[in-house]
């Protein structure tokens, strides 16, 4: 039997949960996983349904979350040391930056045979000051070395990673995409739309733009607020920003709203207005269904899952191009910006408004199926179990 310790920071909704959880409950069964994880921040949705849904019963580490704690993160530490003793794995796995740091360095020091970490984004610009960006990146050279491999989720991630930060040498970095079950973004959407549609009060001659993601720095919604203002002056059509997720910059950005002279809501029973937060949804298939658009302006990102789950959805896209976007965003499925210009984004908006009925059956008829092939769990499986064996033969 191969023991693996699979360690994430923290079971909050994401790609890191969801990534998480498929390798947990479907590697073949010569496999045995314990999966570890810290809490979610306050404003963050819980994502622990998912691997309870899957009969998967993790472990929780209380101590270990996003924010950096010295005192919670040393004692986060020496309990992933106790867990490596007493369950004593082949293999430990790490998923994202604090557990990749914390499990690393147990390992490291617990001469744990093969050590396996994937890099779901990264935090080397736009997050912190220069000068800890530059400790972060020397940190990350460091454990690197010690790493039996390192897992980028796309080729572009993989060429920041080797080439522009140097953090490994490009033989020690593996590309092994996401896996998702997308299935259930392409089945029943009419029926969908209709549930989504009438429990938010949306109207089906509005144009719903959606986005998805926590309301932090990272995700610029502020930037997409600035370009809907001046979609506002190119077009006529009625359309309303769905705004899915919740965090520390919600009342910030409900605030900048008015600034600029629009408006939102939060609640069915209100009038349409310009935004509506909805806060977290779980039935993100739902969701999907019930919006014609989806956005996405990050200033930095590995592979959102956001526009993933749009495709599998048959959803035209407009986003900036950070990360893994040119990677995962097939041709004919939406615009792709080089540039943080609002106004060329809302332009890029208002193509999609006068096209979305015909290139939206496009992407469902073309680019769905595709992706739901490339992007499944079934996929990722199959790739980390060929890359443990290589490493474990090693």
């Amino acid at each position: 039997m191969i023991k693996v310790l699979r360690i994430i920071n923290r079971f909050n909704l994401g790609g890191p949960t969801h990534n998480a959880a498929y390798l947990t409950k479907y590697l073949p069964d010569e496999y045995e996983t314990l999966l570890i994880g810290g809490v979610p921040e306050h404003h963050e949705a819980d994502s622990l349904h998912i691997v309870k849904n899957m009969g998967i019963e993790p472990l929780i580490i209380p101590e270990m979350s996003r924010s950096v704690n010295i005192f919670k993160d040393i004692k986060t530490y020496f309990k992933i040391r106790r867990i490596i003793k007493n369950y004593r794995p082949q293999i430990i796995h790490t998923h994202a930056s604090k557990a990749g740091l914390l499990g690393r360095l147990a390992a490291i020091h617990e001469n744990v045979p093969v050590i396996v970490h994937t890099f779901h984004g990264h935090v080397f610009h736009s997050y912190f000051h220069p000068f800890i960006t530059q400790f972060i990146i020397q940190v990350e050279r460091y454990l690197a070395k010690k790493s039996s491999n390192i897992i980028a989720i796309s080729q572009k991630q993989k060429d920041e990673l080797c080439n522009e930060f140097q953090i490994a040498p490009p033989d020690k970095v593996e590309v092994i995409p996401l896996g998702l079950d997308l299935k259930k973004f392409a089945e029943n959407k009419s029926e969908k739309r209709k549930l989504f549609r009438t429990k938010y009060n949306i109207s089906e001659n509005t144009i719903a733009i959606g986005i998805v993601g926590r309301l932090v720095p990272i995700k610029n919604h502020r930037f997409l607020i600035d370009a809907v203002k001046h979609l506002k002056t190119l077009t006529q059509q009625k359309f309303e920003v769905i705004i899915i997720g919740d965090g520390e910059l919600k009342n910030e950005l409900k605030n900048y709203i008015k600034e600029q002279g629009m408006n939102y809501r939060e609640h069915p029973e209100e009038q349409p207005a310009n935004f509506y937060f909805t806060s977290w949804i779980k039935e993100m298939d739902i969701a999907y269904a019930g919006m014609d658009i989806v956005t996405f302006c990050s200033k930095n990102e590995g592979t959102p899952v956001s526009l993933l789950e749009a495709q599998a959805a048959g959803k035209m896209i407009v986003s900036t191009n950070v990360g893994g976007v040119k990677d995962i965003v097939l041709d004919g499925a939406g615009i792709i910006l080089n540039d943080f210009n609002p106004l060329n984004y809302a332009t890029a908006l208002l193509h999609c408004i006068q096209n979305y009925t015909s290139a939206n059956q496009f992407i469902s008829d073309n680019i769905s199926p595709k992706i739901i092939q490339q992007y499944s769990y079934e996929t990722l499986v199959a790739n980390m179990d060929r890359l443990y064996k290589r490493l474990l033969g090693k």
